[in-house]
C-alpha cells in the first residue's frame, strides 16, 4: 500500500484516490458543503487556506493545504518542491 502525504503529517492511500481537484469552482464548493452535511469531508488543511479537493473512493472528501500539482507529483513519486509546511502560499 502506497501511502502519499497530503501535508502536515497527514497520509492518504494512493490506491483510494480518484481525483485532485482545485476548490474554487461553484460546483466544487457545493460538493464540500454536501460532504460536510452528509458527514464525509476531512479537513487536513489544519486551519490553512483550501488549496486542493481529494475524492476517494469511498465517497469522502478531503481537503488539503497542498496545491493540486504538488499533490499529483508526489502521487507520481516525484520529489515535490518543499513549499508546504514553512508558511508558503501557493496560487
Amino acid at each position: 500500500m502506497k501511502l502519499i502525504n497530503i501535508g502536515f503529517g497527514s497520509l492518504i492511500s494512493a490506491q483510494r484516490l480518484l481525483a485532485v481537484i482545485a476548490p474554487e469552482s461553484a460546483p466544487i464548493k457545493r460538493m464540500i458543503q454536501e460532504a460536510r452535511e452528509r458527514g464525509v469531508l476531512i479537513d487536513a488543511t489544519y486551519g490553512r487556506k483550501t488549496c486542493s479537493v481529494l475524492v476517494m473512493d469511498n465517497d469522502h472528501l478531503i481537503l488539503s493545504a497542498l496545491s493540486p500539482d504538488v499533490v499529483a507529483s508526489r502521487l507520481d513519486g516525484e520529489k515535490a518542491d518543499r513549499q508546504e509546511e514553512e508558511g508558503a502560499t501557493w496560487p
